[in-house]
């Protein structure tokens, strides 16, 4: 029933208001499709969020309860929902708001709540720890591909590569899409993981929508992914797009072409670098002779290499000296020596026989001994010896000086 009001007899808002909330809560309650845009968890009871029309550009702000959440098990921020609502017009503030009494993943939505499910099992499984990846080689010898036949995909990882380097390839066809799918990538990731040659395995698909996309995500690929000993490039879809081996693939490309740079380095990139690392090679040995050679002319410009006997001078300038000196020193004591000879040969010369018979002296001997006044026998032989000759001589006669 409407209220009647006019100027003079207006309506006091409180029972307007009232009369607005008690129409709604008449409405009962709806089973709306949605969008869940925002959810706000807080720590009591009433928990917030906010559901956008999927068509149009209408949105509304919903309270519901954290067990109403719960039970709805884990809903990421953009899952499509079908929720039970009931409108109520809050008389305080006179704004109308949606309690949400019920809600149910559907849709993309659904599958995502699945996929989020599915990864956090196999997280907690340690499939996705860091320490589990393996580095690429560097240059791989064969480079395993697995993808659609003919597919945009094949192209844009081989040319693309081969742009790069001159790398060489074992691919292997499956189906990329579909319920069989998976179990076909599964088949191919065994045969290039035991393939001898095969370095590095790239799974490659081009984009398309979550569905489309489901085979990557499925939970036997995953652990096959993880099973293998060749290091797995994931390159599936576009940025955008995280199927589940993307986080146990040793690499995530964000698209096929992304994984043609990452496998394998770029030929000219790496001239380029080798000739620069050549350039700095030859700058810093010819620095280095450089200044080898300044060092070197250093030390030749001093005076002990510049005149290596200039050194010398000084030592035998002394030694010189001490031969003079030397030399002098035994030339003093020859001469001290001669002198000493001559003298005591001229005492010997004056002291010999010789010399006493220059003085007029003579020498008398009986053919054996000297003789003197005493010892000579009268009638006895003797020869006198003199300085210029000799005499025969007969004792007539013998006198002592004592007579």
């Amino acid at each position: 029933m409407a209220l009647s009001s006019s100027p003079e007899h207006p309506q006091a808002l409180a029972r307007v208001v009232g009369a607005v909330a008690d129409w709604v809560g008449r409405l009962g309650e709806i089973w709306v499709s949605a969008e869940i845009i925002e959810i706000k968890r807080r720590n009591y009871a009433t928990q917030f969020l906010t559901l956008r029309d999927r068509t149009s550009d209408v949105s509304c702000t919903v309270t519901t309860t954290a067990f109403v959440l719960d039970a709805a098990g884990p809903i990421p921020e953009g899952s499509e929902v079908v929720a039970r609502l009931k409108p109520r017009v809050w008389e305080r503030t006179g704004s109308l708001n949606f309690e949400c009494l019920e809600m149910r993943v559907a849709g993309v939505g659904r599958l995502l709540a699945e996929l989020d499910t599915r990864r956090r099992k196999l997280q907690a499984e340690g499939l996705f720890d860091p320490h589990r990846k393996r580095p690429l080689p560097f240059l791989p010898r064969r480079i395993g591909l697995i993808t659609g036949r003919n597919s945009d995909a094949e192209r844009d990882v081989r040319r693309n590569t081969l742009r790069r380097w001159p790398a060489r390839f074992e691919i292997e066809y499956s189906l990329v899409q579909g319920p069989q799918a998976a179990s076909q990538v599964m088949a191919a990731l065994e045969r290039l993981d035991a393939h001898d040659e095969v370095d590095v395995i790239v799974i490659a698909r081009g984009g398309g929508s979550l569905e489309d996309l489901l085979p990557f995500s499925d939970e036997g690929l995953v652990r096959a992914i993880s099973r293998c000993r060749t290091p797995v490039v994931s390159a599936i879809g576009h940025e955008s797009d995280t199927p589940l081996i993307d986080f146990v693939a040793d690499l995530r490309a964000s698209t096929p072409t992304d994984a043609a740079a990452r496998i394998v380095p770029d030929l000219a990139a790496e001239q380029e670098e080798l000739d620069a690392i050549r350039q700095w090679l030859r700058t810093t040995v010819e620095a280095i002779l450089q200044r080898a050679a300044q060092e070197l002319a250093q030390l030749r410009s001093r005076p002990v290499l510049a005149s290596p006997a200039a050194a010398l001078t000084g030592h035998a300038e002394r030694l010189e000296l001490l031969r003079h000196r030397l030399r002098t020193a035994i030339d003093r004591h020859l001469t001290r020596e001669q002198d000493l000879l001559t003298s005591r040969l001229q005492v010997v010369r004056a002291l010999s026989p010789e010399a006493t018979l220059n003085r007029g002296y003579a020498l008398l001997t009986d053919g054996a001994a000297t003789v003197t006044a005493t010892t000579a026998r009268k009638g006895q032989q003797l020869t006198a010896h003199l300085a210029d000759g000799e005499l025969d001589l007969k004792v007539t006669a013998t006198r002592s000086k004592d007579e």
